[in-house]
């Protein structure tokens, strides 16, 4: 039966509507980004038939793009829809992971978080970490999106973060995509002036690490700041 057959309120995108995303089978979750069947197979039987092939969800999310176009019924675009998917759900598992339980000790403890999160911008991205009195991750966000040459980091930008999530100290993190770790003149500069700002609303900048690649810098241990 394909799923426009069957009653209104059964068919997966109306029941996530109605009864909320708890009550769909994993197969019905997966036939929502599917969207359509094949000749001979509704969406729901291609989708049952997917996680039957890889035994669980775990090693159905692990697949390539070739790999899932093998399959029949999976085209380039379906297996695109479900890679993108699977990594949504993979980074915010991640995320949830680390801001709950990540305890900041040393500038490689950044840089193990921050480096997959920021290896492959080509952008440079200038972001606020926001710690609790245990250097425990609260949040982080970003503030600038270029080059630090023509952005400049505002300090009001920086601590009306830290003071939104009543911060006890705040980490500076952003990117070289040129895939140098080394700070610039400016890097140094903006660094020492968001210091400065720091003291005065008691609020202290724990370090402020550069990424680049795999790579990565750390001004507190350069003793810049």
């Amino acid at each position: 039966m394909k799923v426009k057959e069957l009653p209104f309120d059964d068919r997966p995108r109306e029941k996530l509507i109605l009864r909320g995303v708890q009550s769909l089978s994993n197969a019905e979750l997966i036939a929502i980004l599917l969207r359509t069947g094949t000749k001979g197979q509704s969406v729901i039987e291609v989708a049952q038939n997917l996680i039957k092939k890889y035994n669980d969800l775990n090693f159905l999310t692990a697949q390539t793009h070739d790999a899932l176009t093998n399959f029949h019924g999976i085209g380039k675009d379906k297996a695109a829809t479900l890679i993108a998917a699977f990594e949504l759900s993979r980074r915010v598992d991640y995320e949830k992971k680390w801001l709950s339980t990540t305890k900041i000790t040393s500038p490689k403890d950044v840089a193990e978080i921050f480096i997959p999160l920021l290896r492959d911008e080509l952008k440079e991205q200038f972001l606020v970490v926001c710690l609790s009195s245990s250097n425990r991750i609260i949040k982080y966000q970003k503030i600038s999106e270029g080059s630090l040459n023509s952005s400049v980091v505002h300090a009001r930008e920086v601590f009306k973060v830290a003071i939104e999530n009543s911060s006890a100290n705040i980490i500076l993190i952003h990117n070289h995509p040129s895939g140098n770790p080394e700070p610039s003149n400016e890097d140094i500069s903006i660094t020492r002036k968001l210091t400065e700002a720091g003291k005065l609303l008691e609020i202290q900048v724990f370090d402020h690490v550069i990424v680049a690649g795999d790579s990565y810098s750390s001004l507190v241990e350069k003793r810049i700041i």
